[in-house]
């Protein structure tokens, strides 16, 4: 991992007040160290922080997840009942996710219109609503 991409991700891990562990680090440096967002299962970050030669076990990276979503650094999108991706974009956006590659990326969100939603049940509110719009090829 470059420096630049260390000091990245230790700048982000202070935004929440989250002390910096080689752990913490090593994986906030592979999610934001090139500035750009990134949606990744914990598993992928496993393997990609396994690929620079750090140990960090796969308990380890599901913990720091959970943390850093906690923090609010994070948003966590779950696909199905099995699947969740961590999202590094914490603003309200859709996303398109791909059935045949498994990848979720950002869809715009400018060309979503939500006009109505059920009525909500009474002493409810919405805390969050979330648009996946699940893709797969044609036949």
């Amino acid at each position: 991992m470059t420096p630049e991409a260390l000091e990245r991700g230790k700048g982000w891990l202070a935004q929440a007040d989250l002390r910096p562990t080689r752990q913490r680090l090593a994986l906030a440096a592979l999610l934001v160290g090139d500035g750009h967002d990134r949606h990744v299962t914990a598993e992928g970050l496993h393997d990609a922080v396994l690929s620079t030669g750090d140990r960090v076990s796969l308990a380890t990276v599901y913990n720091t997840l959970k943390a850093f979503c906690d923090a609010g650094l994070m948003q966590e999108v779950t696909v199905d009942g099995s699947r969740s991706y961590f999202d590094t974009r914490m603003d309200e956006h859709p996303h398109f996710h791909f059935e045949d590659s498994g990848r979720l990326t950002d869809a715009p969100a400018a060309e979503l219109q939500i006009r109505t939603l059920p009525e909500i049940p009474e002493g409810y509110e919405i805390a969050k609503l979330d648009v996946v719009i699940r893709l797969r090829k044609k036949a």
